[in-house]
């Protein structure tokens, strides 16, 4: 009813009187002091309500105390920190939207627009390494980006690449329709040296090749071979890299070195430097306007489809590791 008043509007009612009771007697003792030895000095009285603030660092409430079940998760100094992250269920969602096999590269080139995203909107990553439905991203050793907590990094860089892969896909695949989003797993990983970030990116290269080359001959001896896939899988048991080889060259007369680079070595991502030229209008002296190019230099992100197992790549970009071991 709205004769009634709550006990809220009466405690704020209090609150409010007695606020106003100790601007009224702050004023009347300053004014007080102002009249020293008989005579009124000029002074300044200032706003008090500068002197009744509020912070949110204040609040205090019983139920704080669940904070202490948080789990401290900061990533280890002087480590490169690594988030990786791989499609679940991909299989699945591979089949349900018709991918090419072994290799389509629309999913391929949405993946590398996704990693390009990530590394836009975070520019402490120096690296990022992706094949098949994985991507890895290499934040720097001195990376302070959200305190270096696990959890941050990784939520992050997982919510961007994901609303990515739905934002762009029609760029890629045109009218087929999206029909559910697509999932990823992550997990971060921590590599104390140069030496170990590099054994583990040749580690998921060499991935990339075994698991290319066994899906090239798998899908060759289904596609053209004619087998079934429990045959193709079958005829594929226990044999070597030489022996697949052998197979697309002597049945098939494919040779498995012409195979595209970015499905044989992935996709590597890293910042270069570019010089760009671009038109702007400008004033000459004598008051005509003029297109004058401008060339200027700016850091993107370049993609390349190359080893980076052996020495050649590290050579070429020295500035991608830091200083140390």
């Amino acid at each position: 009813m709205l004769g009634n008043v709550s006990s809220n509007e009466t405690a704020s009612h209090e609150r409010t009187n007695t606020t106003r009771d100790i601007q009224v007697s702050s004023l009347m003792l300053i004014g007080n002091l102002c009249r020293l030895s008989g005579r009124v000095r000029s002074c300044v009285v200032q706003p008090l309500t500068c002197l009744f603030t509020t912070s949110t660092n204040m609040a205090k409430s019983k139920f704080e105390y669940v904070r202490n079940f948080e789990t401290d998760d900061t990533c280890l100094r002087n480590c490169y920190i690594v988030v990786r992250l791989d499609g679940r269920n991909f299989h699945k969602f591979a089949e349900q939207h018709k991918f090419t096999k072994p290799n389509d590269d629309r999913a391929l080139g949405l993946m590398t627009r996704s990693a390009r995203s990530v590394m836009g909107d975070l520019e402490d990553i120096i690296i990022a390494y992706g094949q098949s439905d994985e991507f890895s991203f290499v934040f720097k050793r001195t990376s302070t980006l959200f305190k270096r907590r696990a959890s941050k990094l990784m939520t992050h860089v997982a919510s961007q690449f994901s609303s990515s892969y739905v934002f762009y896909w029609k760029d890629f695949f045109g009218e087929q329709p999206l029909l559910y989003p697509p999932g990823f797993d992550g997990r971060v990983v921590l590599y104390p040296t140069n030496r170990n970030l590099r054994d583990y990116l040749s580690w998921r290269q060499a991935d990339c090749h075994i698991n290319n080359l066994y899906n090239t001959v798998f899908w060759t001896l289904v596609q053209k071979g004619g087998l079934t896939t429990v045959q193709a899988e079958d005829r594929l048991k226990g044999t070597l890299a030489a022996d697949k080889n052998e197979i697309l060259f002597s049945e098939f007369d494919i040779n498995y070195n012409n195979e595209s680079a970015l499905h044989k070595k992935g996709t590597t991502l890293i910042w270069e430097k570019r010089d760009e030229t671009v038109t702007k209008r400008m004033k000459r002296p004598d008051g005509e306007e003029e297109d004058v190019p401008v060339t200027r230099s700016r850091r993107t992100v370049q993609d390349y489809h190359c080893d980076i197992i052996g020495e050649q790549f590290w050579e070429e970009h020295p500035d991608i590791l830091e200083d140390g071991c």
